[in-house]
């Protein structure tokens, strides 16, 4: 880019930053040096990188999606919690909310998230342990007794039965007596994610992708500003995936509802703007900034040029980022506060919207009220002392960062091509090909691709290769983790952890048995048979699911008669 164009890119920002809201604040350092809201070529330089780069808030997003960065607005601080019981759960709620947090995020336990009812026998020995129980929607009813769903945006972080889930938070919601056309929060929702990586499905492919579908469909035309989709990277990454993979895994899974949205009709700018994105932001520093960079560049030009999207909301990739509980060790936790807060660093430094900064004890049990308070208070003091605030992508220019962004984006096009190539279509270019190839497919060709990458393994052997990698550097010593694979010696003694009681599941079962006995069991079996009937057409699923909700049909109830109609998924690994 020339330096005319460079010079006409910075006026257009300017003027965008002028009538942009901004808090009130010290934008100097802590010496008391001004510093400006963003930094770009000296005037009157060229330079060619400034194409891929541009300014904050423009198009392709590279350097953020507002022209102000935080200093407009920080990002939420939304700390992923949930044990034990609703109550339990909803008091660590109130204590998080109180402490500074700015929405909540729940943590549900096994049981739930295979959509399995605290008292069945699948469930003996799990139920609270990692996350809360929820079994209908009075559980929904403890669990924000207190706290205003009208006034808090939640996000839930549940993919096989996150549409009943879903439903019972509207009718706890309603029940509250607000609007639920005026909720605000995300669905976690991302089937995908769960054949690669995370392995909590209910159903094979087609029913999940038909449920989620139903859902776009009713946030769309109903609850505008709730986001029905988190497509999740994390989970990826966690699960031993590279940077690049986790990146185009997860975009490609994101292209994908795209293209499930086009298929039912929806029009792309009003539906785009309802995914969000959810990633690891893992220990190496610098690669994690040029991935989320990459990220929201990838994804803008895609929507744009591939899927039509012509608004601006519509190109964004908003996401958040939890810091990747991988890296936390059992040997000398302390170390995991630093490991923490430069992860934390990193997605700030790469223009997160919301951010989970995991607890020094979560290798080893649930937080407990200190950790969660020492986790929270790394966000507080990375905010507040160390003016991150001031400039939007401050590592905007490096030779390093603009190198390493521009080598992941290229790394994970090159993973779309395979992709594309799983579902038949070839070529150089991958968003050339998606284009040329979209109506030979029911939904999409990064959809057939994913699908055909599921039923072949291709994903879980990818990503078992990748593991292996890492796992024989750290024990050739090319890979270092302090604390284990070194400096082994340590004064610190053994932590204090949380630990669930097995009163917990003996309680919960109770409460489920006498709700049992206490609601209308008939108006119960009539709205599951509404369900099947439903499944068994092409009817919208959201209502008649609503509608069980409402009278109490339980988690299992819901999905068992699901099951029962659409049957069980098994995979194939792919080894």
């Amino acid at each position: 880019m020339d330096a005319d164009q460079i010079s006409a890119g910075r006026e257009r920002w300017a003027k965008r930053y002028a009538s942009a809201a901004k808090r009130e604040a010290d934008f100097t350092t802590l010496s008391g040096l001004e510093t400006e809201p963003v930094y770009g070529p000296p005037e009157g330089v060229a330079d060619p990188r400034m194409d891929r780069i541009g300014w904050p808030g423009e198009f392709p997003f590279t350097r953020g999606l507002y022209p102000t960065g935080y200093r407009g607005r920080p990002w939420t601080i939304r700390q992923f919690a949930g044990f034990g019981n609703a109550e339990q759960t909803n008091a660590r709620y109130k204590m998080l909310l109180k402490a500074g947090g700015g929405g909540l995020s729940v943590a549900f336990d096994m049981p739930t998230l295979m959509g399995r009812d605290s008292d069945e026998p699948a469930s003996l020995g799990e139920v609270g342990h990692c996350g809360v129980a929820i079994d209908s929607t009075a559980d929904m009813d403890r669990l924000f007794a207190g706290i205003d769903l009208g006034g808090v945006t939640t996000s839930m972080t549940i993919s096989g039965p996150a549409v009943p889930l879903f439903c019972m938070y509207l009718a706890a919601a309603e029940r509250q007596g607000v609007d639920i056309s005026t909720l605000d929060g995300t669905l976690q929702t991302d089937i995908h994610k769960e054949y690669i990586a995370q392995k909590e499905w209910l159903f094979p492919p087609e029913p999940h992708l038909r449920l989620i579908g139903d859902l776009m469909e009713y946030c769309s035309h109903n609850i505008p500003r709730y986001k029905p989709l988190s497509v999740s990277g994390y989970h990826i990454r966690e699960a031993g995936s590279t940077a690049a993979q986790e990146l185009a895994f997860t975009l490609a899974d994101g292209f994908s509802y795209v293209e499930l949205g086009l298929s039912r009709g929806l029009d792309v700018d009003r539906f785009a703007p309802g995914l969000s994105f959810f990633f690891d932001a893992h220990i190496d520093f610098f690669e994690e900034i040029a991935k989320f960079r990459a990220a929201r560049r990838i994804w803008a030009r895609w929507l744009r040029d591939v899927y039509g999207a012509k608004t601006d909301r519509a190109q964004w990739l908003r996401f958040h980022t939890q810091t990747a509980g991988v890296s936390l060790t059992a040997q000398q936790p302390y170390n995991n506060v630093v490991r923490t807060a430069v992860e934390a660093l990193a997605a700030i430094m790469g223009g997160t919207n919301s951010l989970h900064t995991n607890a020094l004890d979560e290798t080893l049990a649930l937080p407990t009220d200190q950790s969660a308070e020492i986790a929270l208070r790394t966000q507080s003091v990375l905010r507040d002392e160390t003016g991150v605030l001031n400039v939007a992508d401050p590592l905007g220019g490096s030779w390093y960062v603009e190198a390493l962004t521009d080598k992941i984006e290229a790394e994970a096009e090159k993973i779309f091509l395979q992709i594309l190539a799983l579902g038949g279509e070839a070529g150089d270019d991958p968003a050339a090909v998606a284009m040329a190839a979209a109506g030979r497919h029911e939904i999409g060709p990064v959809t057939s691709g994913i699908l055909q990458g599921i039923e072949d393994g291709w994903f879980n052997a990818e990503i078992a290769e990748a593991a292996f990698t890492y796992q024989q550097q750290l024990e050739d010593g090319t890979k270092h983790i302090v604390g284990v694979t070194e400096l082994h010696d340590t004064v610190t003694p053994d932590l204090e952890i949380l630990r669930i009681s097995g009163e917990v599941e003996r309680e919960q079962n109770a409460v489920l048995g006498r709700r049992r006995a206490a609601r209308d069991n008939a108006a119960v079996d009539r709205a599951l048979a509404e369900i099947v009937t439903a499944a068994k057409g092409d009817v919208n699923l959201i209502e008649p699911i609503l509608a069980a909700a409402r009278a109490e049909a339980t988690l299992g109830e819901i999905c068992g008669a699901l099951r029962e109609e659409w049957g069980e998924y098994r995979e194939t690994t792919g080894l």
